[in-house]
């Protein structure tokens, strides 16, 4: 019996994909502690999780996966450092439709290397079907910026193939 367990983070900010992208990955719905929006509320985007996402699977040598996803308030970066004990690693998670979407790189990669500078770290680009003209060269100007390279790449949370070649790149990333 396998008695090793991963855990896995999903970062990034509100309505990027992570609550989308960990229900595409694992095998039962989250738990998760989405509350209604008090502001800033979309016909795309009411709710915003408040402490965490959760949910698990099993990779496909039978290790189970906790995967948990941060909320991407500001308010809640108290969560942030509960949220990555013991992890091995953070995807970070961005929606191309943000106009300050390199600001938003630099600003998770220098927030996660503060409480743990030795994190597995891969960035994924979300929504870049809606940007005809979305370029990931920003992104790995920020990333560059940081000092960490990491790769990064454009997915689909909703596609489980898309999301577990994020997961699959992080796993290398930790060799």
């Amino acid at each position: 019996m396998n008695t090793t367990v991963a855990k896995l983070v999903l970062a990034g900010p509100m309505g990027a994909g992570k609550t989308t992208a960990i229900r595409s990955i694992t095998d039962t719905e989250p738990v998760s502690t989405e509350m209604p929006l008090s502001e800033g509320a979309t016909e795309n985007k009411t709710t915003t999780t408040v402490a965490l996402d959760f949910a698990n699977t099993l990779l496909e040598d039978g290790t189970p996966l906790l995967v948990y996803g941060m909320p991407g308030q500001e308010r809640f970066a108290f969560m942030r450092p509960i949220l990555l004990q013991d992890a091995f690693g953070v995807i970070v998670v961005l929606n191309a439709c943000d106009e300050d979407i390199a600001e938003q790189c630099e600003h998770w990669l220098r927030e996660l290397s503060a409480i743990d500078d030795g994190l597995a770290v891969v960035v994924g680009i979300t929504h870049t079907d809606r940007v005809p003209t979305f370029s990931i060269e920003p992104i790995r100007t920020a990333i560059r910026a940081v000092g960490n390279l990491v790769p990064a790449f454009t997915f689909d949370a909703r596609d489980k193939a898309q999301t577990f070649h994020l997961l699959r790149a992080l796993l290398v990333e930790m060799q």
